[in-house]
């Protein structure tokens, strides 16, 4: 039986491209936002981009609810918040944490953030003792996530403490075509996954491209 799939923070680019390939790929994904008119507009919109995929919206808590899966896609600043509000709604359920923590400097460019616990993933697992959390799609380029006709290449890095619960994110990933989904190991190792987003950010701002990670030598 497939999982259903919530989006938070899924009218945001990187949510919003999520939701868009997972559909193209068979889900019926659900976009999550503070305010369901807003979730449903968004899901709206990603469906007139590609007939035939089935993209439903409405507020987190309802996309909760529904969800098998539950995947955080909004910006590191409203984890917290997220996830006290949420968090007895996400007992039992996979939480697929795609943050990558990210500061912007004038003349600098982007850099990762300190977690004090080690990285968003981690803080999330310490938040949701009762969920499984994987860590997935960090180094994915929103923009041509967003973009149906884009060629996607490169690997998603999925790490996680639960071992069924990795199989299947990596699972979801080998439904995006071109990706591929690739065991990362332990929760633990999730930091060097989100760190890697701003050298990803900065090489693509230089080169004028969206770099992605490949790793080589796995059959």
């Amino acid at each position: 039986m497939a999982s259903i799939i919530a989006i938070l923070g899924g009218t945001g680019p990187e949510g919003k491209g999520l939701a868009l390939r997972l559909a193209m790929g068979g889900e019926a994904p659900i976009i999550g936002s503070r305010d369901a008119a807003r979730g449903a507009t968004a899901a709206e919109e990603l469906a007139q981009t590609r007939p035939g995929v089935v993209i439903n919206g409405s507020d987190n808590a309802s996309a909760v609810a529904a969800a098998d899966v539950v995947f955080l896609a909004f910006p590191y600043e409203g984890q917290r918040q997220v996830l006290e509000d949420l968090g007895p709604a996400l007992k039992g359920k996979i939480v697929v944490s795609v943050i990558a923590p990210m500061k912007f400097e004038r003349g600098k460019g982007a850099s990762a953030v300190e977690v004090e616990a080690g990285s968003a993933a981690e803080e999330a697992q310490e938040m949701l003792p009762d969920s499984q959390i994987v860590a997935a799609f960090q180094n994915a380029s929103a923009e041509e996530l967003l973009d149906p006709e884009a060629i996607m290449e490169g690997d998603v890095v999925v790490c996680s403490d639960h071992a069924d619960a990795k199989k299947l994110v990596m699972g979801l990933a080998d439904k995006i075509k071109n990706l591929r989904g690739v065991d990362g190991g332990s929760l633990a190792n999730a930091k060097y996954v989100e760190q890697i987003t701003p050298l990803l950010v900065n090489i693509n701002r230089i080169y004028k491209i969206h770099a992605s990670i490949k790793i080589v030598g796995i059959e």
